[in-house]
């Protein structure tokens, strides 16, 4: 089974259960504060886990390409990778845990989809704590299904419990949770492949790192509310998200334990084996390193990122660098070799099913720049850092500014000469010197939920009245190209070729506080994507939709698909001014908009 079969499989599997496929959300989550990537299936379903309804009904399937920069330190292992497929279904108040576990185990073990040899599947359940009775209902059902009992495990809530903020304990009033079941694939007993002396004498079971266990999926069962004293009351509309991991399912489908051997990595491996002259057996976490950092760095590449200083920017080019410095390792010195070659197999494994990953050659070009400019100042650094017996903050930041040495390479280099570095010192100069934002350097990589606070509820509302507006001044080539809200301000790019002179800015402004005042209101209609497309509403060019759509309308003066938090009159916005412009290139602008 090919990886394309695999995935078409999912998505036919759960389509022949009443589930509609949605389309996968931007790498580059849009109009979410909390968060640098989209790193879960569900994290564009936020709002209808919450409540709201969705266009395409109760049952959604889908598989969302993912990015965990939080999972950088994790890469160099057999299983771990910063980016990936999740492969997703949910019920928004539909079925529950009856339902879903029988699909799953259907999914897995039927000959007819994938036919896992059943004896080699063992699953986890919440075993319960003061606060919440032990899963005895899962229990129940995997017993039904022919799961012997010591194929089930019961753990405590820092495994089998899933909410926003963690355990139950540390969940806020109104915050929903549940148990979950965790499905792991049995490679063996003998097949230890991380086997160790660290691993040598512990007890093994499903969740120990020893790699014969490995997880492929995970039924979440949204299930309780936190109420104000501390109990939990069941919601009277249950959820359920299921993630399973696309690269893992294929290796376990392949009886493969190392997912770098799969057909989504080894063409990757197999180029590096033969720039570097070295086999993969003898040098497998670099290797590995390389193959994933440089196969997220295509896809965020062909989603427009470049690297950078800031955010977003700043985790590609700490995902390049290093990559760089495991090939500095494997004494590589043609880079531009390996990533030309690297870049093309990345996009004859994806491109059938993401076409945006073709464009090898401004892929390439981005890459490669941003490589040239590190090995000019590579060796000089690696020197530069081998002459140190201590390593303090300064010499951190150091290395930062002259030899562009990330923070994170440095702790790791200097963790193999068994060194620590102060973070806080580097913090303290990175400010001194302001070379990067603060959002980058404290880590904000772990990936987040969809903010609806009041201040980014009405921002996300006056993009609508923005977008309209400029296309209003500038003409209906305006189209959005995307968009990013904090609490503080409303980022705005868009399609144009010349800067907007301060008149035109004054007219975009005037037209946005004018339909403000007018206190129009804010309202939605579900409909089809191609009935959308007819009745001229706007939608985001970059985006792919699902066949029903939602569509929000601001009075008789904006009309566009959308799915996030609005509010319900344009009365509630309040004033805005906007605050400045700058070009992105390539025939866009950038315009920042405040409240005052």
């Amino acid at each position: 089974m090919t990886a394309n079969q695999l995935r078409q499989k999912y998505l036919s599997f759960f389509e022949s259960k009443g589930h509609k496929v949605i389309p996968p959300a931007p790498l580059i989550p849009e109009n979410d504060p909390t968060t640098l990537f989209t790193s879960s299936g569900m994290q564009q379903l936020v709002p209808y886990l919450k409540g709201q309804a969705h266009p395409q009904g109760k049952r959604l399937v889908d598989s969302q390409p993912c990015f965990r920069a939080s999972d950088i330190e994790e890469v160099g292992d057999d299983r771990h990778t910063t980016f990936f497929e999740m492969l997703g279904n949910w019920s928004l108040g539909d079925y529950f845990k009856k339902e879903q576990l029988s699909w799953v185990w259907e999914f897995l073990t039927n000959k007819k989809w994938i036919g896992l040899p059943k004896e080699k599947l063992h699953v986890t359940l919440f075993k319960g704590n003061q606060d919440v009775s032990k899963d005895e209902e899962s229990f129940s059902i995997w017993q039904n299904l022919g799961v012997s009992k010591e194929n089930i495990h019961f753990y405590d809530a820092t495994k089998n419990w899933w909410s926003r903020s963690g355990t139950p304990d540390k969940m806020p009033p109104g915050e929903i949770g549940g148990p979950d079941s965790e499905i792991f694939y049995d490679f063996g007993e003998d097949l230890k492949i991380h086997e160790t002396s660290k691993f040598k004498d512990q007890k093994c079971h499903v969740n120990c790192d020893c790699g014969r266990f490995l997880e492929i999926g995970n039924s979440v069962f949204m299930q309780y509310e936190k109420q104000k004293d501390g109990t939990f009351k069941p919601l009277p509309k249950q959820n359920v998200d299921f993630g399973g991991g696309f690269e893992r399912l294929l290796a376990v489908v392949q009886n493969e334990p190392d997912i770098f051997k799969t057909e989504l990595f080894y063409p990757l491996i197999q180029e590096l084996e033969k720039v570097s002259n070295k086999k993969y057996q003898d040098y497998k976490p670099a290797m590995q390193v390389i193959a994933d950092h440089l196969k997220a760095a295509v896809f965020l590449i062909a989603q427009g990122l470049e690297p950078s200083n800031k955010q977003q920017g700043y985790v590609l080019r700490r995902l390049i660098r290093r990559a760089v410095m495991k090939m500095s390792n494997l004494n590589i010195e043609d880079y531009s070799q390996i990533t030309n070659n690297i870049v093309s197999q990345v996009s004859q494994i994806y491109s059938q099913v993401y076409p945006e990953v073709k464009h090898i050659k401004n892929t390439t070009s981005v890459l490669n720049t941003e490589i040239d400019k590190f090995k000019k100042t590579l060796d000089k650094g690696l020197r530069e850092f081998n002459k140190l017996s201590q390593i303090d903050g300064k010499a951190a930041f150091d290395l930062f500014q002259t030899y562009g040495f990330p923070l994170e390479i440095t702790t790791e280099l200097a963790q193999e000469k068994g060194l620590s570095v102060d973070k806080n010192q580097f913090k303290k100069e990175l400010e001194k010197h302001q070379e990067i934002s603060r959002t980058a350097s404290a880590g904000m990589f772990k990936g987040g939920l969809a903010d609806t606070s009041e201040t980014t509820t009405k921002y996300h509302t006056a993009t609508h009245l923005l977008h309209q507006a400029l296309r209003d001044v500038l003409g209906d080539h305006v189209k959005q190209a995307g968009s990013n809200i904090t609490s503080e301000r409303l980022r705005f790019d868009f399609t144009h070729q010349e800067a907007l002179t301060e008149e035109e800015l004054s007219k975009i402004e005037k037209i946005i506080n004018q339909k403000i005042e007018e206190d129009l209101p804010v309202t939605y209609k579900k409909m089809s994507y191609k009935e959308a497309m007819d009745s001229g509403a706007l939608a985001f060019f970059k985006q792919k939709y699902p066949d029903q759509v939602t569509v929000y309308s601001i009075g008789n003066y904006s009309k566009e698909l959308c799915g996030g938090p609005h509010v319900t009159n344009t009365g509630q916005i309040g004033k805005i001014k906007i605050d400045k412009q700058k070009a992105l290139g390539q025939g866009l602008r950038r315009v920042y908009l405040k409240f005052i």
